[in-house]
C-alpha cells in the first residue's frame, strides 16, 4: 500500500474526527502519529510549510575577520609587500592558532574577498581576475616571508621559504638567516627532496 502524504493523513483525520467523532488520543492511535500532529491537522487543512535549514557555519568563520583585517592593510602597502594566500594562511596557523581548516578554504575566500575590501574602502571597482587553472605535479610557486624567532633568547628577524604545489596546495618551508640566492637555491633542493620530484610545468617566484 502506497504511504499517505501528509495532506491525505490531515484529511483523514480531519473526516474520522468529523464522522465518528474520536477525540485526539484516539485519532492519534488510529492513524498512528503524535498527538501533535493530530491537534495540526484539526486546525487547518493544509500541513505546515516545513522550516529551512539553517546554513551550517564554516570553520574559517572565527577567521574572517582577521583575514579582512590583513586584506585592509595590504591596501596601504606596497605592492612586494601584501601578503600572498600562502603568507595569509601561514600567519593564520601560526598568529591565530587555526587548525583543521584547508588551504582550499582560506584561498577560495581571500580570492573573493580582496576585491570585495578594496570596494568597500572606497578604492574603486573591485578587480577583476583572470582564474588559473593548474594541473597536478605541473606547477609551483615560491615565496620568501618575514618570521621573527627567538635565537638564544634575542628577537631575531628571518625569513620563511615557502615553497607550493599549485594544484594540491602542498607546501615545503624551511627557515633561513638571509634571502639571499644561497638560500633561495638550498630551499627549492630541500623542498623538491621532501616533495620527491620535479614540477613538470613551471615555477613561479611571488616574491
Amino acid at each position: 500500500m502506497t504511504p499517505m502524504s501528509k495532506v491525505e493523513l490531515f484529511a483523514a483525520i480531519r473526516r474520522d474526527s468529523r464522522v465518528e467523532g474520536l477525540s485526539v488520543r484516539a485519532l492519534a492511535r488510529k492513524h498512528g502519529v503524535h498527538r501533535r500532529v493530530v491537534r495540526e491537522a484539526l486546525s487547518g487543512a493544509w500541513p505546515a510549510p516545513r522550516k529551512k535549514m539553517a546554513p551550517r557555519g564554516s570553520r574559517l568563520d572565527p577567521f574572517k575577520p582577521a583575514i579582512d583585517g590583513i586584506l585592509r592593510a595590504d591596501l596601504d602597502a606596497p605592492a612586494k609587500q601584501r601578503h600572498t594566500i600562502q603568507r595569509i594562511y601561514d600567519r593564520l596557523v601560526a598568529e591565530y592558532e587555526m587548525e583543521g581548516v584547508s588551504y582550499s578554504t582560506v584561498a577560495d575566500y581571500v580570492s573573493k574577498r580582496r576585491g570585495q575590501v578594496r570596494a568597500e574602502a572606497g578604492r574603486g571597482p573591485a578587480e577583476v581576475f583572470v582564474p588559473q587553472k593548474h594541473s597536478p605535479g605541473m606547477d609551483a610557486e615560491v615565496d620568501f616571508g618575514d618570521v621573527w624567532i627567538l635565537l638564544r633568547g634575542v628577537s631575531t628577524k628571518c625569513f620563511l621559504f615557502v615553497f607550493r604545489m599549485s594544484y594540491s596546495g602542498k607546501a615545503v618551508h624551511r627557515v633561513f638567516a638571509t634571502c639571499g640566492q644561497e638560500a633561495f637555491l638550498e630551499g627549492h633542493v630541500h623542498a623538491l627532496r621532501v616533495l620527491g620530484g620535479v614540477p613538470r610545468g613551471r615555477c613561479a617566484t611571488t616574491t
